[in-house]
């Protein structure tokens, strides 16, 4: 206990006295940060006790790590991105890019009007076909149904096929315990799994609608929220059957219900974080200039930026302690440390 509240206090020091802030400022001047959000809701939503805690941020949380961003980083936009790719102008030193996955509405709903009072560019990666869709994928609908006590791990694990079940069925009535099962529903082929679930879905349903609309993205770009796609479906892209709907279809897709006449989102992330060199040139064929991964690394800017970019994920535990307390300090060793990576 000691020993951790000394580590603890160190940590605060070497922040707090500005030694952090100078390395940063000296070691990332020439690298471009991207960061990963998901969710983000107001603790008084009707979502929020039962949102999946690790990829969802209470808005003051949000907030500070914006407040964060500023002091720390240039933020810049989508274009200014692109606008280095294409023409190898330079990014302001220490730039960052703030991205969304998946295309929630609470991005609509709360970190829209953050980002707007903070004066901030963004990029959402949205899911084609979860667009104007009620309820979320199916992992998110399974915790928040443990969360509301309407299913069990256990019950769970045993509708997986048999040999899958036998090796479940130990799993702990915990959320680690349903993240378990989760991951091997993942591995499940597509109609397997929905037959798994086909009788779990009423109780899955919590009435709430949880994806953007149409309305929402017009309303998110007009912020300066870019858009871009994130798979049509949400597979993996190293389990997808078809790889051409989930790239290029996915641009159409997005392009019609927004009324464009043609494809025109330039970016793109791997839904879980799958991909590989294949699938990555793939991406590119599909007219994608900007390609993100979960590879946690900073981007290199010169002599330009990469087309093939790594991100840093944005967990709710790498910023907020056990006592609920957004923690700069933390931030700043989990972000300022990184290798910076040309990915290709």
């Amino acid at each position: 206990m000691r020993a951790a509240m000394l580590k603890d206090v160190s940590k605060k020091l070497l922040y707090t006295s500005g030694l952090l802030g100078l390395y940063h400022r000296l070691r990332n001047a020439g690298s471009l940060t991207v960061v990963m959000f998901h969710r983000t809701l107001s603790p008084d939503d009707p979502r929020w006790a039962t949102c999946d805690p690790e990829y969802t941020l209470a808005t003051g949380w949000l907030e500070q790590s914006l407040a964060f961003f500023r002091r720390h980083y240039n933020v810049v936009s989508l274009e200014q991105v692109l606008a280095s790719r294409r023409t190898g102008a330079a990014l302001p030193k220490r730039a960052l890019l703030i991205t969304f996955d998946d295309g929630w509405a609470d991005n609509a709903d709360y970190a829209l009007p953050a980002l707007e009072r903070a004066g901030l560019p963004a990029l959402m990666f949205v899911v084609a076909d979860a667009v104007g869709t009620r309820q979320p994928f199916f992992q998110e609908r399974l915790i928040a149904a443990w969360r509301r006590g309407a299913v069990t791990v256990r019950e769970i694990a045993v509708a997986l096929p048999s040999g899958e079940a036998s090796a479940a069925s130990s799993e702990e009535e915990s959320i680690a315990g349903l993240r378990a099962v989760i991951a091997r529903l993942e591995a499940l082929e597509a109609s397997v799994r929905t037959q798994v679930l086909a009788p779990f879905m009423t109780r899955l349903d919590d009435g709430h609608r949880h994806m953007v609309t149409v309305d929402e993205l017009q309303r998110l770009q007009a912020g300066g929220v870019a858009l871009g796609l994130h798979g049509k479906t949400h597979t993996p892209m190293k389990l997808a059957t078809d790889l051409d709907a989930e790239l290029s279809g996915a641009r159409v897709s997005l392009a019609q219900q927004l009324g464009q006449a043609h494809a025109s989102a330039e970016s793109m992330s791997f839904p879980h974080g799958s991909f590989d060199a294949g699938i990555a040139q793939r991406a590119r064929e599909a007219g994608y200039e900007l390609v993100f991964t979960s590879v946690p690394v900073l981007n290199p800017t010169a002599p330009d930026v990469g087309w093939l970019l790594g991100r840093t994920g944005f967990e709710t535990d790498a910023v907020v302690d056990a006592r609920g307390r957004f923690r700069e300090d933390w931030l700043a060793l989990y972000l300022f440390r990184r290798q910076a990576r040309r990915l290709a």
